[in-house]
């Protein structure tokens, strides 16, 4: 299938629709039911998200946010909305917001630490997000494409070599690689500058108001994907 083909099926949507996904390390999300509205445009290079927009590790990031945080003193649940507002913020910056939101004073390497081992352990169980993993897959046949993700590079990695995405993409950008994560636009541009591509000549998948904000200030278009909270 052609790109324009791909984009063409994204912008009529899909509701409750079985698509076929394969994962090296991860459970298949086939069941969807999302609508993807793909502008039109000439767009030389694709930028994706990873955790919301390829693969629904959100919830399994709660998780792990919250059993970390209540190991660093926090008494209550951690608020999902709070969680899903931080999407896309680098790790060590989300310990840093939810600390201050909650008035606790924590040691943000040894949360940021903690967080990460207990999601590693459970990050197995995360599913495939069918539309823009059919369209990735479509578009790296003629386009080049970029993974820019506020996770740190090894976790960002583990996550694309167990969803079998890794071969997509001929840059993946992490926090590691920038000073200013999102919603800064730098994750952005140097994902647009490895790949060879202007920025206004992308087009980015983001799933999370901090990267959204992080694209437009990139001077790119971008693709919402619709939250999958649980």
């Amino acid at each position: 299938m052609h790109v324009a083909a791909a984009a063409e099926r994204m912008r009529r949507g899909r509701e409750g629709e079985e698509s076929v996904c394969v994962g090296r390390g991860m459970r298949v999300a086939c069941a969807v039911s999302m609508k993807l509205d793909i502008p039109e445009g000439d767009f030389a290079g694709y930028i994706f998200d990873l955790d919301g927009t390829l693969v629904d590790t959100m919830p399994l990031h709660y998780r792990a946010w919250d059993a970390a945080m209540r190991r660093a003193g926090l008494a209550v649940p951690l608020d999902e909305d709070l969680f899903y507002s931080l999407g896309g913020v680098p790790t060590r910056r989300v310990a840093q917001l939810i600390a201050q939101h909650y008035g606790l004073t924590i040691d943000v390497e040894k949360v940021f630490h903690e967080k990460e081992s207990l999601f590693t352990e459970i990050q197995q169980d995360a599913q495939l997000i069918a539309p823009t993993v059919e369209f990735a897959r479509n578009a790296a046949k003629t386009h080049p494409m970029a993974v820019a993700s506020g996770g740190p590079r090894d976790i960002v990695t583990r996550s694309l070599e167990l969803a079998g995405l890794l071969p997509l993409f001929r840059a993946v950008v992490s926090a590691d690689d920038v000073v200013h994560g999102k919603p800064a636009p730098d994750m952005f541009l140097l994902a647009a500058k490895l790949i060879g591509v202007e920025p206004t000549r992308c087009l980015v998948f983001e799933d999370a108001e901090p990267g959204i904000k992080a694209a437009l200030a990139a001077g790119m278009k971008v693709v919402r994907v619709p939250s999958r909270r649980r």
